[in-house]
């Protein structure tokens, strides 16, 4: 009873001390539970007297039942990365041609998740996202938009086709698939994050563990100085070195999963991990250059909590995340030929109910809730109509956009205007060679003709298109470009007739057959 009271009056000295001055040399590392009931919050502080040779020590002290209950966003929240609809816009005008509706849609979207941010805790939880379908013909800037999207927004981001996916109890993947892959990116992302912010402290790190491999850990300063000047002008980078790192599993065949979806070579790991304890190592010679990513991973593990990366992606996924279902038209039944439900058609959608009206899915990561994903959905729909969707499918996609066809300008725009566009590319790999390409007004022209012209004739393949035309062009200069460095190669419109124009001759009549 005594040293119970003796404890609980040290921990309140603690306390006191914390709140009238902070303790000199303190870590102050909170490891709060996202949901969990309560968390411990331990302080490690240690005289800096004898900082170099006591250990630091470890204070638990109880939070207020409050914090513990509080459910906080992380640090890095999206209000330094909102833009207007209008820059939105602007953003994706210097990558994708037209389509204004859809790319206002889509900046509305996510212009609405800022806003929502900004309301109050009661009414946020009811604001959901307005999900959207993009209905339009292959090739008009439907994938481009949403990849687009999710790089301006630096949001979990994944891209699936709905033909990949099986109704619940079938052989194939299950939709909830869907959202492990989601949180997947979003742990990816996290881990970027927090590996930027400790990058200058892990290359000191592993600067000083390499020297410890070149000179040793005693050697005398001057020689020490000496090695890191060479190995920060990258001299050294051949130099073979015996570092420590984790001992190779032998690679199995591919990555079965049970039930749920979780990979097994995962559960393997683990296991292994929590019966023989800290993961083994073994010593392995490399270079210099091969050993320094290594030796980064290793010590940004050392640095990273995996709980505060979790809690990270877990709230990055369930706000922020984005996911693209391509070819929803693909398993969709035309009214008249709908009968039972088979697996890749209604069975898939039905699936697809839950994760868009909101839900629950169990990740190796943790439960991931859908309530504010934006889901896109988009479609050819050239055999069926979006009415042939299921009616609660519908209900739960209620923005709907349609993409128009391609022009003519429309193609020469496409080769001309974007940033990184089929011109600038194939004048920068010839560029590589010595060989300076030029393509006249005239040829551009031609070959945006010659795209609109084989795909009214032979299949619509949109945009696409251009690139079976720029390559049939270059075919010849592509593989004689390493003997022509220092030539200049102007591409005219007689040049792009003479090898491209016998595409346009070949079309398919057996479209007009009924």
């Amino acid at each position: 009873m005594q040293s119970s009271l003796r404890t609980l009056a040290a921990g309140r000295r603690v306390g006191r001390a914390l709140a009238s001055a902070p303790l000199a040399g303190a870590v102050i590392a909170p490891v709060v539970a996202r949901r969990g009931p309560s968390a411990l919050i331990a302080l490690r502080a240690c005289s800096s007297q004898s900082a170099a040779s006591a250990h630091p020590q470890v204070i638990e002290v109880e939070p207020p039942a409050d914090a513990a209950a509080s459910d906080e966003k992380p640090e890095e929240t999206e209000e330094d990365r909102a833009l207007r609809p209008r820059e939105i816009v602007a953003y994706l005008d210097r990558y994708i041609v037209g389509q204004d509706d859809a790319k206002r849609a889509v900046a509305v979207a996510l212009r609405n998740r800022w806003r929502r941010q900004r309301v109050d805790s009661p009414l946020r939880e009811e604001i959901m996202p307005k999900n959207i379908l993009m209905i339009g013909p292959t090739g008009v800037g439907k994938t481009e938009v949403a990849r687009r999207l999710a790089k301006l927004a630096n949001a979990p981001f994944i891209k699936v086709e709905a033909t990949k996916f099986t109704e619940v109890g079938f052989v194939g993947k299950d939709v909830d698939q869907i959202m492990r892959d989601l949180m997947e990116a979003g742990m990816a992302m996290a881990k970027v994050k927090a590996v930027e912010k400790i990058k200058d402290k892990v290359a000191a790190k592993v600067e000083e563990r390499v020297l410890d491999c070149l000179v040793g850990a005693t050697n005398i300063q001057h020689n020490r100085e000496a090695f890191r000047k060479l190995l920060r002008m990258g001299h050294l980078d051949d130099r073979l070195i015996e570092v420590e790192v984790p001992e190779r599993k032998p690679s199995g065949q591919g990555d079965p999963a049970n039930g749920n979806g979780f990979p097994m070579n995962e559960i393997i790991l683990r296991f292994d991990k929590m019966m023989h304890g800290r993961q083994k190592m073994e010593k392995r010679e490399m270079s210099l250059k091969e050993a320094v990513p290594i030796l980064t991973e290793l010590e940004s593990e050392k640095l990273i909590s995996e709980d505060d990366i979790k809690r990270q992606a877990l709230w990055s996924v369930e706000q922020e995340g984005i996911v693209f279902i391509d070819e929803i038209d693909k398993i969709c039944s035309r009214g008249d030929y709908r009968g039972s439900a088979d697996a890749s058609s209604e069975g898939v959608q039905r699936d697809l109910l839950p994760l868009l009206e909101g839900s629950t899915v169990t990740t190796k990561h943790g439960n991931v809730n859908t309530d504010h994903i934006l889901f896109i959905a988009s479609g050819a729909f050239h055999f069926c109509k979006p009415s042939d969707l299921l009616a609660e499918l519908q209900g739960r996609l209620p923005i709907r956009v349609e993409l128009k066809p391609l022009t003519e300008k429309d193609m020469y725009t496409i080769l001309t205007e974007p940033e990184p566009n089929l011109i600038k590319q194939q004048c920068a790999l010839m560029f590589t060679e010595g060989v300076q390409l030029e393509f006249t007004d005239e040829a551009k022209w031609r070959m945006a003709k010659l795209a609109t012209q084989i795909n009214r004739d032979v299949e619509n393949i949109g945009a696409r298109r251009l690139h079976t035309i720029i390559e049939r062009l270059m075919e010849d200069l592509s593989f004689s470009a390493t003997d022509r460095a220092g030539d200049k190669v102007v591409i005219d419109a007689d040049m792009v007739q003479e090898r491209v124009g016998e595409l346009a001759k070949k079309s398919d009549l057996s479209r007009f057959i009924l």
